[in-house]
């Protein structure tokens, strides 16, 4: 055989072929030790992976691969110089993850522009706490998650790291990696349904039970299942109110009755009083005209004072009806909170109104007193006989 001959036998067997550093070719592992893994790639000279070129980790090539796997790898040097072409399986493993990551957040960069451009919801996953908010992410996609976009309520970052949250892409600059997600403005949304569905099953006249919020000077507020209104403190209770904390404090479960609605104002006026104890409802009937009661001065005007005589009923004394003598307003005699005898003039039920007069009564007690004083000889059955006769 001549020499040419074999020559043409070698390379035919060894289908000698070029490389150059950066190609990608397979191979099989032929030998493993714990330093390196040498591989026949079809060439005239075999491969050699080292220990730290064939994983990300240095881990034992043992555990890796085994001879006869076949791999892909990358050449690092046609010639390391000792007769074996340097080669790289790790660089290959990282460019294939590198391609199938970008092919990946590609295709979650389309998903999350769409959802951007038509308003709709994504599920994230909350990774981290940072500096002003949560970082999550969509698939491959960052979101930044502002500490003031991640509820309607206060609430601590860290409660959701780890757990999947439902956003609304607010903001997408992908040139800038300025993905802005928002949980709020869902929230804010649920919140507007709900409290449109409570306005709308509203209806003046009924009861509905309801926590106390907040109290003011003027009244509380009250939560009736989402909504709020006002109990106003002249509506807190039949007789006068002072202080509000006196009937209601903050947190107290209460029933009220739903006086109005205004829906354009967004205003709800509540009454907690019942109207079953509604004063003159309860004492009305007992009253009558030239009854003498024992009340009580709750305010004074120019024109006279109101006396009540039952809680929540009151009467008013007319300037003329206070004393015989010639006053010319009503502090001269009377004080707020003083005890006075009045006689009932006139009543109207109707109007919730009643005429009183003090000097009447007072009139009538000078007579019963000076009864009292008359003869010490006078029997019982006039006593009684002329007491019927001045209280007629």
């Amino acid at each position: 055989m001549t020499n040419e001959n074999s020559m043409s036998q070698l390379l035919d067997a060894y289908d000698v072929k070029t490389i150059s550093r950066g190609d990608v070719i397979e191979g099989t592992v032929i030998d493993v030790n714990e330093k390196e893994v040498k591989v026949n790639i079809n060439y005239a000279f075999d491969g050699v992976v080292t220990r730290g070129e064939l994983t990300k980790e240095e881990i034992n090539p043992l555990e890796v691969v085994k001879e006869g796997d076949k791999i892909n790898v990358l050449v690092l040097s046609p010639n390391d110089g000792e007769g074996y072409v340097l080669l790289s399986r790790r660089r290959v493993v990282e460019k294939e993850e590198r391609a199938k990551f970008n092919e990946e957040l590609k295709k979650d960069k389309e998903i999350v522009s769409e959802a951007f451009k038509n308003g709709t919801n994504l599920t994230v996953e909350v990774k981290d706490e940072i500096k002003g908010g949560v970082a999550a992410y969509f698939g491959k996609v960052r979101v930044f998650i502002p500490g003031s976009l991640l509820s309607r309520e206060k609430v601590k970052f860290k409660d959701y790291v780890g757990k999947d949250l439902e956003v609304r892409i607010t903001e997408l600059d992908f040139k800038n990696n300025k993905i802005v997600g928002s949980r709020k403005a869902i929230e804010e949304e649920i919140y507007q349904k709900e409290q449109g569905e409570i306005w709308n099953s509203l209806v003046e006249g009924e009861k509905r039970k309801g926590v106390v919020k907040n109290t003011t000077k003027f009244g509380a507020f009250v939560d009736i299942g989402g909504v709020q209104g006002l109990v106003h403190i002249n509506d807190l209770a039949w007789e006068r109110v002072k202080r509000v904390e006196d009937i209601v404090k903050t947190g107290d479960e209460v029933e009220v009755l739903v006086a109005s609605v205004d829906r354009d104002a967004n205003r709800i006026s509540l009454v907690l009083k019942e109207k079953s104890n509604e004063p003159w409802t309860l004492h009305g009937d007992s009253i009558k005209s030239g009854d003498v009661l024992d009340g009580k001065v709750v305010k004074l005007k120019g024109f006279g004072a109101f006396v009540e005589v039952f809680p929540g009923v009151q009467g008013l004394v007319h300037l003329s009806e206070i004393t015989d003598e010639n006053i010319a307003k009503p502090e001269e005699v009377l004080n707020v909170g003083q005890k006075v005898k009045v006689k009932v003039l006139d009543i109207n039920k109707e109007d919730r109104k009643l005429s009183l007069s003090i000097k009447e009564a007072t009139e009538k007690s000078k007579e019963y007193q000076e009864f009292l004083n008359n003869d010490d000889d006078v029997t019982l059955g006039e006593v009684f006989g002329n007491l019927k006769d001045m209280f007629k």
